[in-house]
């Protein structure tokens, strides 16, 4: 595709005449953003190639899969491995670390990054320079990412606390590809660089970047919604990520990157009187965004290769089902929902609307979908995550493999009555969480949340989070103000729960390892 699959609201059908976008069965019909690499050259120790031209500009590649497997951007680590930090100083914005062996041997670093592990977040910083101090070296970064990292103060990193300081690894540099499948782009050129393992010739590879971040948007508005569309048997493929190649990426949580945030002056503000920080956040990419939308159904699809986020309800969607599609190798969230208070709005300030409003995202069915490595990328998203949402349905979902936490529901870090209400998280598998990050839930919430339930879920294997500053990682964590939620019959292997100042209509019943696991349907 060369540009996104816009539908509108004159695209609509009706309650007894749906559009239908339909692929078969056993092969479903594909809508890609993918575009295939050729005329790889040996060229020393590399594969050498030059990625294709869109716009007439070499595009800029943050991933490249081989055989649709995600190949391992140049990274100075191996693998998740990481280092720890010496140094974060907040006014002169530097971040010292152990000087790596690669930065002692001429080479080019200058489009370097750095990861930052930041308790239940990562960030990525583009390294501006770096000044070597014998067995030390301490770096400095662009903006606007310097200036976000350094003002904001959650999530930031922990230097000498009781589990270590906060870790990082290097990234994005031609002496880093040492290992194979390693690759690395140099942006000026567009070439590629690619180590292959031996024997290996990648032009008996399907070697693809992304040339879309964005392959469909149904997009209507507050008077005339879009209505009445079914997608089934679809697979949605190939989308790219590319924003902190060119902004940084320094995010709040849920892989929401911030686009303001520091620490008040005086502690309080009249709807959070002990609130000691500010912060604005803009929305992750999506590969499928629906906005102002009702009675849409997304039926039997597969989600891949997609490597931000995977499905998107933005705002003002209602009456949606999103039942049993797949979700596999996915850099962000596989599937978010609702306003998260971004854009202008103050993540910290209570989100009111009218009881009739169009725009709250509510009665969404999310079922029977399996999600398998999500957040590869970027390691603080979630599995299935809703925001500001109400009458929502979580049921017999499968969520495996996440970074951070399974299912994720809530926002706002507020008592306040926001209209979120009613919603039912159930009968999901989650497993092989917090593999990276913790202060992390395999279900998670926020906020009050009148008649609200988490019951019958399997939550198993919690990760271990080599690299965590805390042992915050909990089967069930119901975080700040969470009220409202009758929390029954969830098996876990251990009772290892969480709560952050809950409210006092939370209910606790029988959770844990003596409960005997529903099957699902």
């Amino acid at each position: 595709m060369s540009e996104p699959l816009f539908l509108r609201p004159e695209d609509s059908g009706t309650e007894a005449s749906p559009t239908i976008i339909e692929g078969s069965v056993s092969e479903p019909s594909v809508l890609s953003g993918g575009l295939r690499v050729t005329g790889w050259r040996k060229n020393g120790r590399y594969w050498t190639a030059s990625v294709p031209k869109v716009g007439g500009r070499p595009l800029i590649v943050r991933q490249l899969w081989s055989d649709g497997r995600k190949c391992p951007q140049s990274c100075q680590y191996e693998g998740t491995e990481m280092e720890r930090m010496l140094h974060f100083d907040k006014n002169s914005h530097t971040i010292t670390i152990p000087t790596p062996g690669q930065l002692l041997h001429d080479g080019d670093f200058s489009q370097m990054e750095m990861m930052v592990h930041q308790r239940w977040a990562t960030a990525f910083l583009r390294v501006k320079e770096y000044t070597i101090e014998g067995d030390s070296t301490v770096l400095r970064f662009h903006e606007p990412e310097s200036r976000l990292e350094f003002e904001h103060p959650w999530p930031q990193p922990v230097i000498g606390g009781p589990f270590g300081s906060s870790s990082y690894r290097l990234l994005n540099a031609l002496p880093f590809v040492d290992h194979a499948g390693e690759w690395y782009q140099d942006y000026s050129s567009g070439t590629l660089y690619y180590k292959a393992a031996e024997g290996d010739d990648p032009n008996d590879m399907e070697m693809t970047v992304a040339s879309l971040s964005t392959l469909v948007e149904i997009t209507g508005n507050r008077s005339d919604r879009v209505r009445h569309i079914i997608f089934r048997h679809i697979a949605f493929e190939y989308a790219a990520w590319n924003r902190p190649s060119t902004h940084g990426h320094v995010t709040l949580q849920g892989g929401f990157p911030i686009i303001d945030a520091y620490k008040l002056q005086q502690e309080g503000l009249p709807w959070a009187p002990h609130l000691e920080n500010q912060a604005w956040i803009t929305r992750p990419e999506h590969a499928v965004g629906i906005t102002y939308a009702h009675h849409l159904k997304i039926e039997g699809c597969q989600f891949r290769h997609l490597a931000s986020t995977g499905l998107d309800c933005v705002t003002g969607v209602s009456d949606l089902s999103i039942d049993g599609n797949d979700f596999d190798d996915i850099g962000g969230n596989a599937i978010l929902c609702g306003s998260f208070g971004d854009g202008v709005s103050e993540v910290h300030r209570p989100y009111p609307l009218a009881e009739d409003d169009i725009s709250y995202t509510q009665r969404i069915r999310i079922t029977h979908n399996r999600i398998t490595d999500a957040t590869n990328e970027d390691w603080g998203c979630v599995g299935i995550g809703c925001g500001y949402v109400r009458d929502v349905e979580i049921a017999h979902n499968t969520v495996d493999s996440v970074n951070y936490s399974g299912i994720s529901v809530g926002w706002g870090w507020t008592s306040h009555d926001t209209g979120m209400r009613n919603n039912r998280i159930y009968g999901n598998t989650v497993r092989n969480f917090a593999l990276q990050l913790y202060d992390a839930g395999g279900i998670y919430t926020l906020s009050a949340q009148p008649g609200s339930t988490i019951t019958d879920n399997v939550i198993d294997r919690r990760g271990t989070a080599p690299y965590a500053t805390n042992d915050r990682g909990f089967y069930i964590y119901l975080d700040e103000a969470t009220d409202g939620y009758t929390i029954d019959g969830n098996w876990c292997p251990e009772a290892y729960f969480g709560d952050n100042k809950p409210g006092p209509s939370v209910v606790w019943k029988e959770n844990g390892p003596k409960v005997k696991p529903k099957k699902k349907r």
